[in-house]
This record gives structure tokens, C-alpha cells and sequence, in this order.
């Protein structure tokens, strides 16, 4: 139950993010995070095109010139005319030379600037996700469900259960170890313990309680009846979507592995850009204007591109190496987030089994049925922030290949 709390406030605090963002959004028609995102992707993307579709033009043009010479020269008797030519056969293919060779560059540039881009983007994704398991109203709600004492009869039910084993407990010392272990749980207005190591407890208490009634007061015995079948069933439940709730703790384990990794990845990007971490906060994380936070991107795209070419002319032979593996280490980390949107999608599905499981059931049915629309709101509200396989997809595509 108390990771249950936990996991409702997360939730809250989840949505919260969520849809005070949508609601920022509407009132300012302007960018939402991944429309700032796809904006300055799609800008360098076109700046790709228009530099490799010139490029190529140049490429073609050069390829033409030398294949011209090539004929010319084969054609020509004159020695000094010949050698000529071939000074300019020459000069022709350092020129191609160097136009692949800035071509290499501009492939480069766009995947890096690609990779400081979606990885500074994905701060804001991470977050509200590190705080996702689902929303407060669902898990409130399956709570009442995972607890018997919400159930018509139940209450007054546990209250003559309990009094038997408190008038019976020195004679009995099963009931006296039932009443004792019970007792902890607090008043019996409180939750019961349905599964775990105390519920032994629990049901060999009520088992002796259902003996003492005999068959005298039949209506008695046969709705004493009716909530011990109500217990068993409430405690399969609760341990049935324990196994959920368990999926969730090893979900955010790996979230919050994930935000350290990108602590480090970001660190170390910024440092290479040479961007001081407080300048970035208040410049993008902190900054709640879209222009401005399009800008400061806009800014850090550029300096990703001066960076890859400074590498390129310090280094020559070995300029790609160090940006190289950064590029490998974003996109990792993006591949590793999408895995963990997919297993979130894929653990909200299993409550719908989970449900289909209870609904038909005449005691627990209706409570389960309740729970239905607030599933569908949480389904709902992953999808429209989340699509793990678009995710996924995007992120083995991200880079550019020569």
C-alpha cells in the first residue's frame, strides 16, 4: 500500500507536467517541445539538402571536366599541349578531392548538430517519465478495489469478526496470534491485509470465525460466507496486480539509471561545445519561451557545426573519432528511452487483462468497472505524449550516411 501512495503522487505530478504544457501551448499558440525539436532538425536537414544537392552539382561538373580531358588528352600529339592538359586532368581531381572531402564534412556537422539537438531535447522527456506510473485518480482507485473494507457489507462484517477474535483469543491461540498481527493494521476501518505472510493470519482467523456460527443463524453464516469468498478474491486481485506494480518499480529503476546517463552524456556534449551548464539551464531547460528557447537551439546547432569543422582542421586524419562516439552515445540513450516508453505501453496493457480477469465477477465486477474510464484516460494521456515505436524508429535513423 505505501508504494502504492508513492507511485499515485508520482503519477499526479506526471500529468500535471503534462498537461500544464499542452494548456502553455494552447494559450500562447506556440511550439510545443517536439514541434521546437522537428523545427530545427527540419532546418538542418534542409541546409544538408542544399549543400549536398550543390555539392553533387559540383561533383558532376568536375567528373564531366576530367572525362573531357581524358578524351582530349588521348586525342592531342602536341607533348607541350598534352602536358597542359594533364596539369588540368590534375587540378580537376584534387578539386572533386576536395569537394568530397567538404561534403564528408557537411554529413558530419548535420549528425552531430542531429545529436546535440535531440539530446538537449530530450531533458523534458525524461523528467515527467522518471515520475510516470500512472495517474493519482487510477492508482486511488485501484487501491479501493485491492481493499476489501470498500465493499457493500464488509465493515460490519470485520467488526463482528473482530470482536469474536477478541472475546475468544485466550482460549483460542490461533485467534490470538490473528488478532494481534490484525491489530497492527490499525482500526477496522482500515485497509486489511489481503496478500502477503500476514494474510495466513487472516484467513485461519476468519476460518475459526466461520465455524462458531454453526447453522443456527443461517443468514449470518451464509453472508459471512459471501465476504470470506469476497477476501479471497480481493486478495488474489491485490496480488495479481502486484505483479504490475512490480513491473513499475523496475521501470522507474531503469528511468532513473537513464537520467544519470544523460547527465553525463549532456556534460560532456556541453563541454565539448563549450557551453557553460549554468548558461544552458537559464538559456533552454529553465527557459519557458518557445523563441527563445528555438534561439538558444538554433545557437547550439551552430556551434555543434564550428566544433565539427575546428575538429576537422586541427585534426585531419583522426577529426571524426571523438564526436563519433558522443553521436554513438546519443543515440544509444535515445534507443534505451524509446525501449522503456515501449515497456510502459506494455505494462498499461496489462491492467486491461487484468481487468477482463475481475469484470464479470458479481462481487468485485462493479469496482473494476469503475476503474475502466480511468485506465482509458491514462492510455489516452501516454498516447498522445508517447509513441515508443515511432520513438524507436526515428532514433536508428537519425543520422545521416555518406
Amino acid at each position: 500500500m505505501k508504494n502504492l501512495i508513492l507511485l499515485s503522487c508520482a503519477c499526479g505530478m506526471f500529468l500535471i507536467s503534462i498537461r500544464i504544457q499542452a494548456q502553455q501551448v494552447s494559450a500562447s499558440d506556440t511550439l510545443n517541445d517536439k514541434q521546437l525539436k522537428d523545427k530545427v532538425l527540419g532546418e538542418i536537414q534542409v541546409t544538408f539538402d542544399k549543400r549536398t544537392k550543390s555539392m553533387d552539382s559540383t561533383v558532376t561538373s568536375l567528373d564531366a571536366k576530367v572525362d573531357a580531358l581524358n578524351k582530349s588528352i588521348l586525342e592531342t600529339k602536341d607533348t607541350k599541349e598534352k602536358a597542359d592538359k594533364l596539369v588540368l586532368r590534375v587540378q580537376a581531381l584534387e578539386d572533386r578531392q576536395k569537394a568530397v572531402d567538404q561534403n564528408d564534412l557537411y554529413i558530419f556537422q548535420a549528425n552531430y548538430q542531429s545529436a546535440i539537438v535531440n539530446l538537449v531535447s530530450m531533458e523534458r522527456e525524461i523528467k515527467p517519465l522518471i515520475l510516470f506510473n500512472s495517474t493519482k485518480t487510477f492508482f486511488d482507485l485501484l487501491g479501493q478495489a485491492s481493499n476489501p473494507m470498500n465493499y457493500p457489507g464488509y465493515k460490519e462484517f470485520y467488526g463482528q469478526f473482530n470482536k469474536y477474535m477478541e472475546n475468544n483469543r485466550a482460549e483460542e491461540s490461533t485467534l490470538g496470534v490473528a488478532s494481534n498481527v490484525l491489530g497492527s493494521f490499525g482500526s477496522e476501518t482500515q485497509a486489511v491485509p489481503v496478500t502477503g505472510p500476514m494474510t495466513y493470519a487472516l484467513f485461519s482467523g476468519m476460518s475459526s470465525y466461520m465455524a462458531s456460527i454453526g447453522n443456527k443463524h443461517k443468514e449470518l453464516r451464509e453472508q459471512s460466507e459471501k465476504m470470506l469468498i469476497l477476501t479471497m478474491k480481493v486478495s488474489q486481485f491485490d496480488y495479481d496486480q502486484g505483479l504490475i506494480e512490480n513491473e513499475w518499480a523496475s521501470i522507474e529503476a531503469e528511468l532513473d539509471n537513464l537520467q544519470k546517463l544523460y547527465a553525463a552524456d549532456l556534460a560532456q556534449d556541453l563541454g565539448t561545445l563549450k557551453i557553460d551548464p549554468k548558461d544552458f539551464s537559464a538559456g533552454f531547460s529553465k527557459e519557458s519561451d518557445a523563441e527563445s528557447r528555438y534561439q538558444y537551439l538554433t545557437s547550439m546547432r551552430q556551434a555543434a557545426a564550428e566544433v565539427a569543422a575546428s575538429e576537422k582542421e586541427k585534426n585531419p586524419k583522426d577529426w571524426k573519432q571523438k564526436i563519433y562516439y558522443q553521436m554513438m552515445d546519443v543515440q544509444s540513450l535515445k534507443l534505451r528511452f524509446g525501449q522503456i516508453t515501449f515497456r510502459i505501453s506494455e505494462n498499461i496493457a496489462r491492467y486491461e487483462t487484468l481487468f477482463d480477469k475481475y469484470k464479470t465477477d458479481p462481487q468485485v465486477g462493479p469496482e473494476i468497472i469503475s476503474l475502466q474510464s480511468k485506465l482509458n484516460d491514462l492510455r489516452d494521456t501516454f498516447d498522445k505524449a508517447f509513441d515508443p515505436l515511432d520513438y524507436i524508429s526515428s532514433t536508428t535513423k537519425m543520422y545521416k550516411v555518406s
